[in-house]
C-alpha cells in the first residue's frame, strides 16, 4: 500500500429537507386543516479514527465527500427521513486542519475518537407547524437549511513509542528490519527510505512500536534533501534512538548535524529522551571504533552504545534502554493524568 501522510479534501454536509404544505382532505371532514410534515435533517460529515490504517491513500483519488440531504416532509404530518451521515475513516494519529493549514480542528490520537466536521442543515417546517388559534389554515412551508461546506487538510502523524533518527545511510532501516518483522527497502546509497516505516519490537514480555523516518542532512530544516516533512511522525514518540554511522570519518559532526536539524524543527523534538548508538560497529576495527566512540561521547555529553543491525551486537541492550525510557514516560503520563483528575474533583 502506498504511503500518504497529507491530503486536502472538500466536505459538505447534507441540506435539510423542505417542509410540506398540505391540507387534510377526507370525505365527511369539512375542515381538515393543515397536515404538512417537517423536512428531515441533513446528514453530518464525521471523522473517526480507526485501527488498521497507517496511510491517507484513500483520500488521494477521491477528494470530494458529501453527506446525504434530508428527505422532504409530506402530507398527514409525515416528517421526512434524516439524511445518512458520512463517516470518514482515518488512521489513528490524524490531525485535521482548516484550509489555512494552521488552525487545528481535531487531533485523533485514539481509536474510536470521532469529531463532527460539518453539521447537516435543519429540515424546514411544514404548514402544520404554523397552525395557531388565529391562523387555522397557514400556507407557509419552509425550505430546508443548507449544509456546511469547507476544504480541510488531513495530516497523519504516526503513533509510535520510539523513533529512529540519523543521517542517510546510518543503518536505520537495517536496524528496524533486524528487531521487527518490518521489511523496509535497504540499499547502499543515501535516501533509500523515502517514507516512514513502522515495526513492532518484542523484548522479553513487552512490545513497543518503532518508527523509522527518512534520513536528515544539513539544511533539512530549509528544505535540503527530503526536508523535515517526516519529522512529524516522531513528534509523538516517547524516546528517540539516534543512530550514528560508525564507519563515517567524523561521527561527532554527524551527530551535531542531526541535533541542529531537530532543534531547528522545534515541536519539542530536541528535548525528548535520546538513546545514542554508534551503529555498524562490525564494519571497522576495534581500535578505531573505541576512538570514535570516545569522540562521540565527548561531543554529545552522554553515553554512547555500540550496535550493529547486521551482526546483532548491542541490539538487545539498546532495546532494553528504550523500554526503560518508554516505561518512565508512561509513568509520568499516568501521574499527570491522576493529578489532572484530582484537580477536577477538587472543584
Amino acid at each position: 500500500m502506498k504511503f500518504l501522510d497529507e491530503a486536502k479534501i472538500f466536505i459538505r454536509s447534507g441540506d435539510g429537507g423542505a417542509g410540506a404544505c398540505s391540507f387534510r382532505r377526507e370525505k365527511y371532514i369539512e375542515f381538515g386543516g393543515p397536515d404538512g410534515g417537517n423536512g428531515g435533517r441533513g446528514g453530518d460529515v464525521i471523522a473517526e479514527a480507526v485501527d488498521g490504517l497507517n496511510t491517507l491513500i484513500d483520500f488521494r483519488y477521491a477528494q470530494h465527500f458529501k453527506a446525504q440531504r434530508g428527505h422532504h416532509g409530506a402530507g398527514r404530518e409525515r416528517t421526512g427521513a434524516a439524511g445518512k451521515a458520512l463517516t470518514l475513516r482515518v488512521p489513528v494519529g490524524t490531525q485535521i486542519f482548516e484550509e489555512d493549514r494552521e488552525t487545528l480542528i481535531a487531533d485523533l490520537t485514539e481509536a474510536g475518537q470521532r469529531v463532527v466536521l460539518a453539521k447537516g442543515g435543519d429540515g424546514g417546517f411544514g404548514n402544520a407547524h404554523y397552525k395557531t388559534s388565529t391562523n387555522r389554515a397557514p400556507r407557509r412551508a419552509d425550505p430546508g437549511w443548507p449544509g456546511e461546506e469547507r476544504w480541510i487538510w488531513l495530516r497523519l502523524k504516526l503513533i509510535a513509542d520510539a523513533g529512529l533518527v540519523g543521517l542517510p545511510n546510518a543503518g536505520k532501516s537495517t536496524f528496524l528490519s533486524s528487531v521487527t518483522r518490518a521489511r523496509p527497502k535497504i540499499a547502499n546509497y543515501p535516501f533509500t527510505t523515502l517514507h516512514p516505516n513502522l515495526g513492532v519490537v518484542r523484548a522479553e514480555d513487552r512490545e513497543f512500536v518503532l518508527a523509522d523516518i527518512p534520513g536528515l542532512i544539513e539544511g533539512a530544516s530549509e528544505g535540503a534533501g527530503l526536508g523535515t516533512r517526516f519529522l512529524g511522525h516522531v513528534e509523538r514518540c516517547r524516546v528517540l534512538l539516534h543512530l550514528v554511522d560508525g564507519a563515517s570519518e567524523d561521527p561527532a559532526e554527524a551527530y551535531r548535524t542531526v541535533r541542529q536539524e531537530l532543534s531547528a524543527y522545534g515541536h519539542g523534538l530536541d528535548s525528548k529522551p535520546e538513546i545514542l548508538a554508534l551503529n555498524k560497529s562490525d564494519a571497522i576495527d576495534e581500535e578505531t571504533l573505541k576512538r570514535r566512540q570516545q569522540e562521540l561521547a565527548e561531543a554529545a555529553g552522554k553515553e554512547v552504545r555500540l550496535t550493529s543491525g547486521v551482526s546483532g551486537r548491542g541490539v538487545r541492550e539498546v532495546l532494553f534502554a528504550l523500554l526503560r525510557e518508554i516505561a518512565a514516560a508512561e509513568e509520568a503520563e499516568e501521574l499527570a493524568q491522576e493529578q489532572r483528575e484530582a484537580g477536577n474533583d477538587a472543584f
